[in-house]
Parts: C-alpha cells; structure tokens; sequence
C-alpha cells in the first residue's frame, strides 16, 4: 500500500485572470509542498462559507449531503485525493457505515474537500502526487511571502491562476452595496480588501454582523464570507 501523505486546506486564493475560478490551497502536514486545485464558482463558495462560519438560511448542497449522512450514521472517514489520467484532480470519498463498513465513493475533489471541512475529515494524497503537482512557496528576505496568493514559483503548477494581477484603482465605496459591486469588478483582491475595511472604519462590528446576515439571507455568500474573513482580520 502507498505511504499516503496527510494535507490541510489553508484557504481559497481568487483567480484575478478569469473570473468565475478559483484554487483552494492545500498544504502538507508535516511539510512545506503545496497543492493547487481549480474549482468553481459553487464549490469555493461553499467552502469559504464553512471557513468564515457563515451560516446561510437554508443549507447549502454539502451541508445538506452532511445532514444525510449524520442522519443514516454514516461518517466521512477520509479524502483521498489522486490525479486521472487526464490531468484533473479527483477524489475518493472513504464512507464508513452503520456497522463500521468501509467503502469508497468516486467525487470530485472541490465536492470532497467541501465535505471534509464540513466534517472535520482527514484529507490524504500520495507522494506521486505530491511530486507531480506539489511547490514550495519560496520565502523572501525582504518580503514576507503571503499564505495564499503569492507564490512565485508555482510557473508550471497553477502560476497563472495565482499570480496577482496588476492594480487598479477603484472608486471609493459609498455602501454596503458598493462591496458586492467592488468584489465583483475589482481585479486585485487586496486592493478591494483595502478599500473595503477603509470603509467599514465608519461602522461597529455589530452594524456589519447584520450587513453579512443580509447578504447570506440574499444568498450573497461569496459578498458575506468575505465580509466576515475582513471582520476578523479588523478585530485582531
């Protein structure tokens, strides 16, 4: 059996190229590699949903398949992630049953991992993997590298959907619904997040708690998970 390698998702990086994709990030345990794995608009944002705790008014597609299991006792034992053939990422889901049987179910990688971070789950690969499409982030003596976003030497590993874009200038926000609007348009996302916490300088943390249970009431998750992440970063 192959000596499996354990990771752990550290976040989800915006594609400032093409809009509508995404990459969640995964790290090694007890190592420096990283792995990233395109994914869509719906999966990303139901991941970054559960990583900023944001609770929508009716679950979403992987809370609703996690409600099932815990409901017919089944648990999600393990993510095993492999490459086809082809080149894209899939994944194994490892089921236990009622009765402690074991059995593995074909997924896509962005449903897999949106279900482990949902159920706390190990997620695993193999060091071929790991080989084939793994990088190490490079760390610069002069610039901190960032977690997520900047990695320079990822050229033949997903390069173009992490590299930053060049900034922009945006046009100041003048309400909450200027945020949904920036988001949407704005190229680079830490300019965006600079503007946007500028703006939430004139509001307490309690006024924006309700703006981001609205935009989750609207079904706005992307707008209220990223609210809710710059919620954090402004009270730490």
């Amino acid at each position: 059996m192959k000596k499996r390698h354990q990771l752990r998702l550290i976040g989800i990086t915006y594609n400032q190229i093409e809009s509508g994709v995404y990459a969640v990030i995964l790290e090694e345990v007890d190592g420096l590699r990283r792995i990233p794995i395109i994914i869509g608009y719906p999966e990303a944002q139901s991941i970054e949903c559960k990583l900023q705790q944001v609770t929508p008014p009716r679950p979403l597609t992987h809370d609703l398949i996690k409600n099932m299991m815990e409901t017919f006792n089944l648990k999600l034992s393990c993510v095993d992630i492999h490459k086809l053939p082809s080149g894209v990422f899939a994944a194994d889901l490892v089921m236990e049953g009622p009765q402690g049987e074991l059995c593995k179910i074909d997924a896509r990688s962005s449903d897999a991992l949106a279900l482990a971070v949902r159920t706390g789950s190990p997620i695993y690969t193999t060091a071929e993997v790991l080989d084939e499409a793994g990088f190490t982030p490079k760390q610069e003596s002069a610039q901190p590298a960032e977690d997520v976003e900047d990695m320079p030497d990822a050229a033949s590993k997903g390069e173009e959907l992490l590299r930053k874009a060049v900034s922009r200038s945006n046009p100041a926000i003048e309400s909450f619904a200027g945020i949904e609007e920036l988001i949407a348009s704005s190229v680079n996302s830490e300019d965006a997040d600079a503007e946007i916490l500028d703006f939430l300088k004139n509001y307490s943390d309690k006024e924006i708690e309700t703006q981001i249970s609205k935009f989750a009431a609207e079904e706005k998750y992307e707008v209220a998970a990223r609210l809710k992440n710059l919620l954090r970063r402004r009270q730490s």
